[in-house]
């Protein structure tokens, strides 16, 4: 984050406002809404701006440039002169008082920046690019006005009339936390929003009697087994994104990027459980034995995966000891690692010309490369997706030439697939292993062999200029939209 967002009390403090244009009269507008007296410093305004604005009990015009002594009893001050020297003396100003400070479209002079609000009162969502693009911000707060209606603002204030209550009423914070989830997206918040206050709160007593039931008893915890998919956090689903933010603590993999993690509650405690290859930072063994200790602590478990868990991630292995413990569970599919990384690299796993079917198998056995059925696998108009291969990349080409397949059959090995510096090197089985061995790349990574790598050339969205598709040197390869 380029700034800290927080939101600043300024009910009866004073505001120090300077500038006469319509800039300044927002300033004076916004910080009137929340309460603060405003001093305003021009020595004439708009008409058209300030209407409405001038007779405010709240506002108190001086028609001259603001002091130091101004700024003696404020709290926070926003200079829209549009003057350089001007804005730059008032900021000076500001910041010799240990006052904040913001100058309009000067973020080099600026303390704290503004973001794009949208008001709900009580409920407040503020939208910054930190200064890079504000009217992207301003279209992303145009959507989310769309996306919450007014009625939201009902639900705030009605949730916070009970706030005491429900702290007297339920001692332990976790448990506090669920009966606000429980009850803010269940049948209550739907009588708020009908405007049908008197049945919410019939409801919304007979949910805190059920919850302090539940606390007296014990709250049994639960398991949310997630597929987060190949990197790209665009590829959750909505149920993967609600799961994440409930959680009391979240078990992960190396594969889970930050901007995955991000996502998850930021309360929520993380336990690192990935593995690496000889590195295990814990066996699968006590990885489901964890969950289950967890779960009987009474806490929400989210064991975040990449890819998909029942796509070669042992997602099987786990629930089936949650299941012999009785421990509550469910399981979110993700986009498995074949289908992102064929997808961002421009290769179709299908295609009627090339492949009627594709085979998912993964190299990695116990003591090296695994032993697959090659009948099955070497066979014509088919994709063959290998899991966890780049380490024995060369044993695999070996073997499947040894077996039949055409030395020259297409190959490609998609690294880092959907994130940030995804590489895509096309080769044969032939030369794969040579190509990526200079390539230098790490993983993780897909190997798709099968004709459909052809296509690649077709498919993928190169970046202007790029000379060498073998080594994609976009951050991600996409469809362009034309297809």
């Amino acid at each position: 984050m380029d700034y800290l967002p927080i939101f600043r009390d300024v009910r009866d403090r004073t505001v120090i406002v300077a500038g006469g244009g319509t800039v300044a009269a927002r300033r004076c507008e916004i910080a009137l809404r929340a309460g603060a007296r405003v001093k305003l410093f021009a020595a004439s305004v708009a008409e058209d701006d300030f209407a409405g604005l001038r007779d405010h009990p709240r506002l108190e015009h001086f028609p001259r440039c603001p002091q130091p002594a101004d700024f003696e009893d404020a709290v926070l001050a926003f200079s829209a002169c549009r003057n350089e020297e001007d804005d730059r003396r008032i900021a000076e100003m500001a910041r010799a008082a240990k006052v904040p400070v913001n100058v309009a479209d000067r973020p080099e002079l600026c303390d704290f920046i503004m973001p794009s609000i949208v008001d709900r009162t009580p409920l407040i969502v503020a939208v910054s690019s930190s200064g890079a693009s504000p009217i992207l911000a301003r279209m992303i707060r145009a959507r989310l006005e769309t996306m919450l209606p007014a009625a939201y603002g009902r639900l705030a204030r009605f949730a916070g009339e009970f706030r005491e209550r429900v702290m007297a009423r339920l001692k332990n914070p976790e448990n506090r936390r669920r009966f606000w989830e429980r009850t803010l997206e269940g049948p209550m918040a739907s009588h708020v929003f009908a405007g049908d206050e008197t049945a919410a709160e019939e409801l919304m007593e007979r949910e805190l009697a059920l919850a302090e039931a539940e606390e007296k008893s014990g709250v049994r915890g639960e398991v949310y087994l997630v597929g987060a998919g190949p990197g790209d956090p665009d590829l959750l689903t909505f149920k993967a994104l609600r799961l994440m933010q409930k959680a009391d603590v979240v078990l992960y993999d190396r594969l889970i990027g930050d901007g995955i993690l991000n996502l998850v509650r930021r309360e929520a405690e993380r336990i690192y459980v990935g593995k690496r290859p000889d590195d295990h930072a814990l066996p699968q063994e006590q990885i489901s034995d964890l969950l289950v200790r967890l779960a009987r602590e009474g806490k929400r478990v989210l064991r975040l995966k990449g890819g998909d868990p029942f796509i070669f991630g042992r997602g099987g292995e786990e629930i089936e000891k949650l299941a012999e413990n009785h421990i509550p569970f469910q399981v979110v599919p993700g986009i498995t690692a074949a289908s992102g990384c064929a997808a961002y690299a421009g290769i179709p796993l299908t295609h009627r010309d090339h492949a009627q079917s594709c085979l998912f198998v993964t190299a990695h056995g116990r003591n090296g490369i695994v032993e697959l059925d090659w009948e099955r696998i070497i066979r014509p108009n088919q994709t063959v997706a290998v899991y966890m291969g780049l380490r024995l990349l060369p044993e695999l080409t070996a073997a499947f030439i040894a077996h039949g397949a055409d030395p020259d059959l297409p190959c490609a090995v998609v690294e880092k697939g959907t994130r940030p510096g995804q590489r895509v090197v096309i080769g044969t089985l032939r030369n794969i292993a040579e190509k990526v061995k200079a390539a230098k790349l790490t993983g993780p990574a897909m190997i798709i062999i099968g004709t459909v790598v052809t296509l690649r050339e077709k498919l993928a969205w190169f970046e202007p200029g790029s000379e060498d598709a073998n080594a994609d040197p976009l951050p991600q390869g996409r469809f362009t939209g034309t297809l």
